[in-house]
């Protein structure tokens, strides 16, 4: 539905530690160094104890099988029925990973899938990757091969001829990019083409015991990583020095993982800051991230002090603390995921901020969906009626932002059971005590 924040954060900002490119590590603001630290000198850092004494957590993590796959294709193929879709056309991405295991790169070389509501699933793939696709493609054995001279849309115009689809209508999920769109609805003009997102959405929005499995675990790694992170901080340290212990901590850990961090009045952005940052005695910090399992994500912020913390500090984390609470307790099924925003926004502003969107107060929605994604559907925001169900996971992250003194955010994620919302983590107890 969106892109992933850590995704976006990673791009613009180029984090330490969080991704190691052409060989190089990026280290952003840095006074006396390039841009690019090298992977070697990264990596020859000496790590502080507590990430050097972390060991694996990945044993025992037990992958999405194929017969759970089959049978998302299964509910897809209902949902298709039930909302008078023919087929749904998806690109490499989660939705592609989601229904069939499949990982593929985007280029400007289609490589496609059709889910028809009735038949054989099929492929669209470059020639020259055939074989490479055969060895990786676990579900369905229908793939059509184009040439570089040829038009693959002319592929998938023939799988909807093939299939026997009725002139109605085809899904296109939302990631597809746009001249992929214009060229199938050129070759196979006599469709209607609609949003996949009842399909998808449809499916994805509500996670199985086993992806909440691999969720939990997602989480349980990350709060270690963070726990390790925090007990290295030292005086003077860049945001860049502690988002790559971060890293280093999660690699320590069997898994990819980063953060973005911000310290003191650069706190208040709720996305972070690209100024160059230097952690000091009573700053405030802010960490935002998490690591994937199986592909599944974990997002958790943790805002705590370096020292000890002032009396209004402590106040305003007490607050965002209290509308975090609020919105657990409004999390109920068959709510609104609107009730949710609403109720943790109500305690930040009878505390005598905002109204609405205004800061100081709270700036955006209170959470969003989480699974394969960082940010997938849906949202808990205002004019959503989205009724919750029990499978659905959001995180729960009102932020309290005061340019150009500090911002909280206390960010955990939470699934709803029938008997109502679970954290899927233990929620910081004070200010103090970012971890319990």
């Amino acid at each position: 539905m969106c892109t992933d924040r850590r995704d976006f954060l990673r791009l613009s900002m180029g984090l330490a530690g969080t991704a190691l490119l052409s060989n190089a590590t990026p280290v952003f603001g840095a006074p006396d160094i390039s841009y690019w630290e090298s992977a070697e000198a990264f990596q020859q850092r000496e790590l502080p104890d507590p990430i050097r004494k972390l060991r694996k957590m990945t044993d025992g993590i037990v992958p999405i099988t194929l017969d759970e796959r089959r049978a998302r294709i299964e509910k897809a193929r209902r949902l298709m029925r039930e909302n008078r879709i023919s087929a749904i056309y998806l690109e490499p991405g989660s939705s592609m990973f989601y229904f069939t295991g499949m990982r593929w790169g985007l280029s400007e070389r289609m490589f496609g899938l059709v889910i028809p509501a009735r038949g054989e699933l099929a492929w669209v793939c470059p020639k020259f990757e055939e074989e490479r696709a055969r060895e990786l493609i676990k579900i369905g054995t229908d793939i059509r091969t184009w040439e570089e001279d040829e038009s693959p849309y002319k592929r998938v115009a023939e799988i909807f001829r093939d299939r026997g689809l009725p002139g109605i209508r085809i899904g296109m999920e939302e990631r597809v990019r746009f001249f992929l769109f214009d060229g199938i609805r050129k070759e196979a003009p006599k469709f209607h083409y609609v949003s996949a997102d009842p399909i998808t959405a449809g499916c994805r929005m509500f996670k199985s015991p086993k992806e909440l499995a691999l969720m939990q675990r997602a989480n349980d790694i990350a709060i270690v990583a963070y726990q390790a992170t925090h007990a290295s901080m030292r005086e003077g340290m860049t945001q860049d020095e502690f988002s790559g212990n971060c890293s280093a901590a999660f690699r320590a850990l069997g898994v990819s993982g980063g953060v973005f961090c911000s310290f003191g009045k650069y706190t208040a952005f709720p996305h972070g800051s690209s100024t160059p940052q230097k952690l000091r005695e009573g700053d405030v910090v802010l960490m935002d991230g998490g690591c994937s399992v199986d592909g599944y994500q974990s997002d958790i912020t943790r805002t705590f002090v370096f020292g000890k913390p002032t009396q209004r500090q402590r106040d305003i984390w007490n607050l965002e603390r209290r509308a975090q609470d609020a919105g657990f307790a409004a999390a109920k099924v068959g709510a609104p995921c609107e009730a949710v925003d609403a109720a943790a926004r109500k305690v930040i502003t009878d505390a005598g901020f905002g109204p609405d969107y205004k800061v100081p107060g709270l700036p955006h929605r209170t959470g969003h969906g989480i699974g394969l994604d960082g940010h997938e559907w849906t949202n808990f925001v205002r004019g959503n009626k989205t009724p919750l169900q029990p499978g659905m996971c959001f995180s729960d992250e009102p932020t309290v932002v005061i340019y150009g003194e500090f911002g909280i955010r206390l960010e955990d994620c939470l699934y709803m059971t029938a008997q109502g919302p679970k954290f899927f983590t233990k929620q910081s107890p004070s200010i103090e005590e970012p971890f319990g």
